[in-house]
């Protein structure tokens, strides 16, 4: 029998950004799966149980923080990696009060993404 590759959910309204994580983990062994907004990753994150969402917290419609909000009251609130460009202390305290467990500030290092995926999720 196959061992299932672990899940990753990757939620960003950007595309360049869901398809460079999207092409780097995958070639690290997990099974990506992307969502371009808050609706979509909560919907897929019910669905597929990811072992680890990433999550850009500046997104139209439903931002960061109410989807993490939403995952917490699914159970999934702790598997969250935020994603940052504004570097805004009030908003990654905020997400890490409700359950996200790191935070990253775009631009980030890849293989520091990389190393903190493995280490929360190992393949």
């Amino acid at each position: 029998m196959e061992n299932k590759k672990p899940i990753v959910l990757v939620v960003d309204d950007q595309p360049g950004i869901r398809f460079l994580l999207d092409e780097v983990l995958t070639e690290s062994g997990y099974e990506v799966v992307t969502a371009s907004n808050g609706y979509e990753g909560v919907e897929k994150a019910g669905v597929l149980h990811p072992g680890l969402i990433l999550m850009d917290m500046k997104m139209p419609g439903m931002d960061g923080i109410e989807t993490l909000r939403k995952l917490k009251q699914r159970g999934q609130g702790d598997k969250v990696i935020i994603m940052t460009a504004y570097g805004e202390n009030e908003i990654v305290n905020q997400a890490l009060e409700i359950g996200a467990f790191a935070y990253l500030i775009k631009p980030f290092d890849i293989r520091v993404l990389c190393r903190l995926v493995k280490e929360h999720l190992p393949n």
